[in-house]
Order: C-alpha cells, then structure tokens, then sequence
C-alpha cells in the first residue's frame, strides 16, 4: 500500500472537485452567518439551513461590486464553485455573486444606505436650503447627450431668457458615474460660483438610476452650500439623491420650472402689485383730501380772530378765579398764623413777668421748691424790667388745708 502526504491527498481532492461539473457554476441557498469582511476586502461567511453548513469565501475582486452589505441571519443565494482550501484540507464555496433572497440586491442596498445616511442626519428638513428668486446663472450637472440637457435649456429659456445655464458633462450612469457627478456638483459648490445646481438625469430601471443613490453623490449634495435640485428619472422614480437635494423634481422640465422664475408670471405679479399700489394711493390722497377739506371747513379756520376771542375771554375768566382763590388761601393763611402768634403770646414767660410775676435763680438754674435753697443762699430774682440779688433770711412751707 503506497503512502501519500497530506498534501498529495489534498491536492488530489482539490483537483476531483474542480472536474466535476456539478460542482461548478451552481447556486446555494442558506442563511448567512459568521459574516465578517476584513481589511483586505475578502468576505468571509457560512450559508446554512436547518441541518447542514457551507464554509464560503467571496474575495476582493469579487465583493467590491456588492450593492449591498450582507448581515448574519439574511436569505441569500450565493453563487460561485465549490473547491478545496489545500492548507486546511477543507472543502469551501468560492462565491462570485450574492443576492438576498425575496428582496432584489439593488433594493436592499437602497434600504440599507437610506437607514445609515438618515440616521447622519443628511436627509433632515432643517438642512434644505431655499432656492434663489431670480438666479443668474445655474450649474446643471448631467450627460451633454440626450433630452434631459435639452429640456432644461428649452424650458429655462422660455421662462426667462437671460438666464445662464453652465454644464458639466459626467456619465449618469455605469462604473465610475457616482464620482463624476460627485465632482460636477463640488466643481460649482467650490470652484465655479453659480446660484442653483441642478444634478439629474432621465428614467430608467433602477440599475440606470444607480449613480444617484451612491454613497459619494449624496454627501456630495448634502454637504453643496449652494441649493440643489435633483431630477432623477420620472415622477415615480426616487433616488437617495432626491432625499438629499434642497428640492426634489419629479421631472428635468420641472426642475427647470423650479429654478427659473416665469417672466409672464412675474409681469402679471408686477403689474397686479402696481395697480393695488396705485389704487391704494388713490384712496389714501381722497382721505387726506377730505380730512384737508373738513379741517378747512372748520370755524376755527373760517374765523380764526372770533375763536382767539372766546380763548382770551376763557383765560380771563381763568385768571380772575385763580387770583380769588390765591387771595381767600391767603387770608386763611394770616388768619391761622394770627392765633399761632396769640397762643404764643399767651404762653411767653415775658408776659408772664410784666403781670408782676418773676423767676428766682440759684447758680443759672431755675429755682421751683424751697427745698433748693438753704438759708444765707444768694438768688437772683428776674422781674420784667432787670434782675436783683436777693439773700435768703429765712423759708416759710405753704400749708394746704384738707376739706
């Protein structure tokens, strides 16, 4: 019996494998789990059902062109061929394609961006921007082939003819379209000044429309500072893009209509304005007319002296009551002050002296009760007409008599 090393037995079943047919081109269904993508960009999975599990691997070059981002727990059906990983001796799904089962690829992917970039915040109506009245110039980012440049143009045009439209010409769609409108919408937000952009296309399938929901084309729009309209498609169509724009346009046309005000529409509003300004002028110089006639009419303008007459004749009347009621609040005045001064008079120690009466002193201070002075003391006696000095001989009490 010959012996083989392990990799001869490897090698051998890697070769077995890659001859069978059956093995190659065919497609798995399971339930993904284990999921993992690592820097490289090589994902790594099981598929599994209810009693069996596949090993997979989808490298680089393969899951770059995923639309979406597989999860674990997710129905999918990989497709690719079935070979032998020779250094673990283990048999493994290469897989080529992935597509979630029951819900398209393209659809998922839309789900799963539209969650992440609103979850940002890039779709919030607080971050819209209001478009220009009356811009002069609009940057308008779509293929130089094809309607949609036209039906701008056209539209815009008619609407009001001096209006400068400035193109960018980028591929709307295929490899490498998200990053050229990308630019396109960043060449007028940084390099070339403009008042609106309009980012766009005409309709499609969903795999036409792709571009516009790609990651590098809604940043590009959420982060514009100048306002941006986005016609994508038809009117049933909707983009990622349409979410991020300022303004959403159901068609290129109406894009149009949205940027560029209509010059007829506007006559008619300057016009209307001009006759309800007109009419209001007329009015307010009738009012003013009339007030000016009324106030004319007046007594007080037909006979200015009689009216001075009656105001003089007033103030006199005026005057007369004022200096009468000064004069009875002065007598009132002299009046009180003349039975201020008599009770003051009444109450003067010096009146009191000339009725004979006088005030007795020992040392400055005031002499009330015998008990103050002792016999031989020297007082001054106060009359009305000067002072003596009086010696004490002698202190008799006053007896008061109880009835």
């Amino acid at each position: 019996m010959a012996v083989h090393s392990v990799s001869d037995v490897n090698r051998y079943l890697k070769d077995l494998l890659a001859g069978e047919p059956l093995l190659q081109g065919l497609s798995v269904r399971g339930e993904i789990s284990n999921f993992k993508q690592y820097p490289s960009g090589h994902c790594y999975f099981t598929l599994k059902d209810a009693n069996s599990a596949l090993k997979c691997v989808m490298f680089r070059g393969r899951a770059q062109y995923l639309r979406f981002l597989p999860q674990n727990g997710m129905q999918a059906v990989a497709g690719g061929s079935i070979a032998v990983y020779e250094r673990d001796g283990v048999y493994q799904l290469y897989v080529d394609s992935l597509i979630p089962e029951g819900t398209g690829d393209l659809a998922l992917a839309f789900e799963q961006l539209k969650e992440k970039l609103a979850a940002e915040g890039l779709f919030d109506p607080s971050r819209k921007q209001p478009l220009p009245l009356f811009p002069k110039k609009i940057g308008v980012v779509t293929s130089s082939a094809g309607a949609v440049l036209r039906d701008i143009y056209r539209v815009s045009k008619r609407r009001w003819l001096s209006v400068r439209l400035v193109l960018y010409p980028v591929q709307v769609q295929g490899e490498g379209a998200a990053k050229e409108i990308a630019r396109g919408i960043n060449f007028f937000a940084e390099e070339y000044a403009v008042d609106v952009i309009i980012a766009g296309r005409g309709g499609g399938s969903m795999e036409d429309l792709w571009a516009f929901n790609e990651e590098p084309v809604v940043r590009a729009i959420a982060a514009c500072p100048v306002p941006v309209i986005s016609a994508v498609g038809h009117e049933t169509d909707f983009t990622l893009a349409d979410f991020a724009a300022d303004v959403r346009a159901a068609t290129p046309s109406q894009a149009a209509e949205l940027a560029v005000p209509d010059r007829a529409e506007v006559k008619r509003q300057v016009e209307n304005l001009t006759g309800q300004l007109t009419r209001q002028m007329q009015r307010e110089i009738l009012l003013r007319r009339q007030r000016l006639e009324s106030l004319l009419n007046n007594r007080v303008m037909r006979k200015p002296q009689s009216m001075l007459a009656e105001r003089r004749q007033r103030l006199d009347f005026l005057l007369a009551g004022l200096q009468k009621a000064a004069k009875q609040e002065l007598q009132g005045k002299q009046h009180k002050l003349s039975m201020l001064l008599n009770r003051l008079a009444a109450i003067n120690p010096a009146a009191v002296l000339g009725r004979g009466y006088g005030i007795v002193t020992k040392k400055d201070e005031l002499v009330s009760s015998i008990d103050a002075v002792k016999i031989d003391d020297e007082l001054q006696l106060t009359l009305a007409d000067g002072s003596l000095q009086v010696k004490t001989l002698a202190k008799t009490r006053n007896v008061h008599k109880e009835g």
